[in-house]
């Protein structure tokens, strides 16, 4: 009796396993790293790289014509994916993280959902989180393989290839020899706000194979899976994890560093889960915050309402809305220890840009992007005047605000904001930046130092906190666009304030006026002086340096020894960075081990400061 009972069982479990699988659809991403669209063939005829294997994933599924990510550099975009939030509004935006932080308050992310359903999770390898996470997956490790779940359980898989990371540029350009490229230098199209060097020419050619090598190993991918009899039950995307990256692309927000290839296979058991047939291409726009929202609808799991984004498959999603969707928001903040704040909104053909900080030039120093013989070239060329206008705007002052007809200038090097047929569309664009970034309570408004101290238990509460102070803020940062005459009041109130964020972003909006705020060189003197907040004082010694009433050196130097925390000296340092980026000849005398003694064992804080500290003192 007890034996029959057991096969019994056992004939159940098994039925019910083979039901399982058959009932949810497999999931696999595959993620090549640091490549933007148009690098590939199927974006760019004429000039992208063949891979004839996503190639056939596309013959079979759907191209996205838009697809972006919504942060330009690894761990922010992986935070995104993770929880499908916006990361300056649930605190994940800095990259690498200072300080982890908590996931949204009753969200989990995308994994666990789908470990609550059932699927076994595993993920081949790469984290690089900026949440405090602990067993998300079933497994995660170089080993990490669908093949290791129970018979018949579904699963979700990511496997993430390396090939075209960054730091595959790193290898000094003489090491690579140019008769191994199947690519040929002499052959590229180089973009026009590169130089046209035989380093740059190198530079592109060697990209590209590395996207050869990415495509045979996702060959081996698609082949296991074929192997394991699993591609008729298996919904597999292969995307970009953001652009990239070469110089102006990975961790900026043009396009070349935000659209990214997305490509969906669909097995022909699922069809009905996708408004387009396969073979077809979909002009609709999609970003990473959708992405866990659409997997987790594709398997048929409730998307928790805390999630920013959409489903763009799924059942109920039809290719008609699907096509109606043209929005998309980017953003820019810390870059390991390069400090900026740029956000971007675009809809259609049209792209809109600002930059809080647009004195803070995008060439600014930084230890990891200056690896690349590309960027150490591109600088010597700039200060040896050898570049024309467009190829040097890398290296200037940006406009507070850009807007660009990426129909007629994909590559953003032409600003339409001052062209009076744009109005109209300029103050459109404008606003809906401002209305989305009070939506998500933008954090970023304040200095990370300060949200480390305030808002890293719960960033998402305080954000929702302080609206109104942010808001604030987002008002006194766009007197920018103001002509002076009309921001001035505006400023001087500002700076008056009670509030040291209000003063903090008084004086920044001084910087940017630069000259024509000179009314207000003493009053910043004063704050530079006097004021409680030390970062208060580093944006009055900033603004003070950049009229040149003040030596940057003996000013930033000055603010370092006052015994600041870790992210308080590192954007100082930043500061004062600018201004050795843009002359060379400026000589800093920096205590090196005191300064990263601040950081107290914190690994990325650590070489964040001594990277900037030795570019300081010259070495």
């Amino acid at each position: 009796m007890t034996r029959k009972i057991s096969q019994l069982i056992l004939i159940l479990l098994f039925s019910t396993n083979v039901l399982w699988a058959d009932d949810r659809p497999n999931i696999v991403w595959i993620t090549t790293e640091d490549n933007s669209a148009w690098w590939l063939r199927l974006y760019d005829a004429e000039n992208g790289v063949p891979m004839p294997n996503v190639e056939k994933l596309a013959d079979q599924g759907i191209v996205f014509n838009h697809a972006f990510s919504n942060g330009a550099v690894c761990s922010v975009a992986r935070s995104t994916l993770l929880s499908g939030c916006y990361a300056m509004r649930a605190g994940s935006q800095f990259h690498r993280n200072a300080f982890e932080v908590p996931f949204p308050e009753g969200l989990k992310s995308y994994p666990e959902y789908f470990r609550d359903a059932g699927y076994y999770t595993a993920n081949c390898y790469k984290e690089d989180y900026n949440f405090k996470t602990e067993k998300i997956w079933d497994e995660s490790s170089k080993k990490a393989s669908y093949r290791n779940r129970k018979p018949g359980q579904p699963f979700f898989q990511v496997w993430s290839l390396h090939d075209t990371h960054e730091s595959r540029m790193h290898k000094p350009l003489d090491e690579r020899d140019e008769n191994t490229l199947i690519t040929k230098p002499k052959d590229v199209e180089l973009y026009p706000y590169h130089p046209n060097t035989a380093v740059f020419r190198k530079s592109y050619a060697h990209y590209y194979d590395k996207h050869r090598d990415d495509d045979r190993r996702i060959g081996a991918l698609i082949q296991q899976l074929e192997e394991d009899s699993l591609m008729d039950n298996t919904i597999i995307f292969y995307y970009g994890d953001h652009g990239g990256t070469l110089p102006r692309s990975k961790g900026y927000i043009y396009e070349s560093g935000l659209q990214v290839p997305l490509i969906v296979y669909i097995p022909e058991k699922w069809k009905h889960l996708f408004p387009s047939k396969a073979g077809s291409r979909v002009d609709g726009f999609v970003s990473f915050v959708d992405f866990a929202p659409t997997v987790l609808h594709l398997a048929g799991i409730e998307v928790p309402e805390q999630m920013d984004g959409e489903p763009f498959l799924g059942e109920g999603i039809t290719l008609d809305a699907l096509n109606k969707r043209e929005e998309t928001f980017g953003h820019a903040d810390r870059f390991d220890e390069k400090y900026d704040l740029v956000r971007s909104y675009r809809k259609g053909r049209y792209k809109y840009m600002r930059s809080y900080q647009p004195f803070n030039i995008d060439g600014l120093y930084n230890s990891y992007r200056y690896k690349q013989a590309g960027y150490k070239e591109w600088k010597e060329l700039y200060e040896a005047k050898k570049l024309n206008e467009v190829q040097s705007a890398f290296f200037e002052k940006r406009s507070p605000e850009a807007l660009y007809d990426l129909e007629a200038d994909p590559h953003e090097t032409v600003n339409l904001a001052a062209d009076p047929a744009y109005a109209d569309l300029l103050e459109e664009m404008r606003g809906k930046l401002v209305d989305k970034l009070s939506s998500l309570h933008d954090l970023s408004f304040y200095p990370e130092a300060y949200l480390a101290n305030v808002a890293g238990k719960n960033p998402v509460g305080f954000g929702l906190e302080h609206k109104a102070e942010i808001d604030e803020l987002i008002q006194i940062a766009d007197l920018q666009l103001k002509p002076y005459k009309k921001a001035k009041s505006g400023i001087k109130k500002a700076l008056k304030s009670k509030d040291p964020w209000v003063r903090y972003w008084g004086l920044i909006t001084c910087s940017t006026f630069g000259d024509e705020a000179a009314e207000f060189i003493p009053l910043a003197k004063k704050l530079q002086s006097e004021d409680e907040e030390v970062l208060v004082k580093l944006r009055a010694a900033e603004f003070l340096a950049l009229v040149g009433e003040k030596d940057p050196v003996a000013s930033f130097q000055a603010l370092l020894g006052n015994n600041q925390n870790s992210l308080e000296i590192l954007l100082i340092l930043n500061s004062a960075a600018l201004f050795k980026t843009m002359d060379a000849s400026l000589q800093f005398e920096l205590d090196e081990q005191k300064l990263v003694a601040t950081a107290g064992g914190h690994k990325n804080q650590e070489y964040w400061i001594k990277s900037r500290v030795d570019f300081l003192n010259g070495k």
